[in-house]
């Protein structure tokens, strides 16, 4: 019942309106890893469609957005919370565990309901190629780490007037532009300088733990912002196990 504990668990906690940084761990095996990824929660931000942000209605539960290499020609897609973590419309429907073919076919039957836009058919019919997997059911892949603080209903209107008006085009670069670096501006959008590159160890290159490391410092330091943070645990299943990342949720990153 690990699933829908927390599932109940972060329900019960958006009350009030946040801005969550996810950190997400690494998985895959040696010769197949896919690096710890960022994204950002917005509890009252949802997606009128995968490029286009508005203000949600009562029982909606926000959104997710990040930013993603070789998605279309977007910078940028957003994602609605559950369908992020599980590849599905409602809670109810969340799977208690699940197997590689089971989830490849979640995400395939939530891509082509809702996703055509990004990732449409190819041309006989089947599902695309690529990276678009990465848009829905993260939670089958690996265990989230949420970082949340408190934004107010003006911050996030200027936030979605800023990203809807804002060209969404794709330059992706690992070194200046990554997903890290998109969780920075967002989260510094809200409150400047909250999140900075550092020299050492990661030589000015954004990472997720280092943006993550950063929330948490600035949290600290502005305890009004009522930080919280939450761990979204992997779904049962066959998919192996992500890698742990240890030392953020105790307070003390390392």
């Amino acid at each position: 019942m690990r699933t829908l504990a927390t599932l109940l668990l972060l329900s019960s906690s958006i009350a009030h309106a946040d801005v969550a940084l996810l950190l997400e761990a690494p998985y895959g095996g040696f010769w197949s890893m896919d690096p710890a990824h960022s994204a950002i929660y917005l509890t009252r931000i949802c997606a009128e469609s995968p490029i286009l942000l508005r203000r949600c209605a009562p029982g909606e539960q926000g959104a997710v957005i990040s930013r993603y290499h070789r998605i279309a020609p977007y910078d940028w897609v957003a994602i609605p919370y559950i369908a992020y973590l599980y590849a599905v419309d409602r809670r109810n429907q969340v799977p208690e565990e699940a197997s590689s073919d089971e989830i490849a076919s979640l995400r395939d039957v939530y891509r082509r309901t809702h996703l055509q836009a990004v990732a449409p058919d190819q041309s006989d019919g089947r599902q695309p190629p690529g990276d678009w997997r990465q848009l829905v059911g993260e939670a089958y892949d690996r265990t989230i780490y949420g970082f949340r603080i408190q934004t107010t209903a003006e911050q996030d209107d200027k936030l979605i007037q800023w990203l809807n008006s804002q060209p969404n085009r794709s330059q992706f670069s690992l070194v200046f532009r990554n997903c890290a670096d998109f969780a920075r501006e967002i989260i510094d959008f809200y409150f400047p300088d909250a999140i900075h590159r550092s020299l050492i160890p990661d030589l000015e290159i954004m990472t997720p733990r280092h943006a993550a490391a950063c929330l948490v410092g600035y949290s600290r330091q502005h305890p009004e912002l009522a930080f919280s943070t939450f761990v979204i645990q992997q779904v049962s299943g066959t998919i192996p196990r992500s890698k742990a990342m240890r030392g953020f949720l105790s307070g003390s990153p390392r």
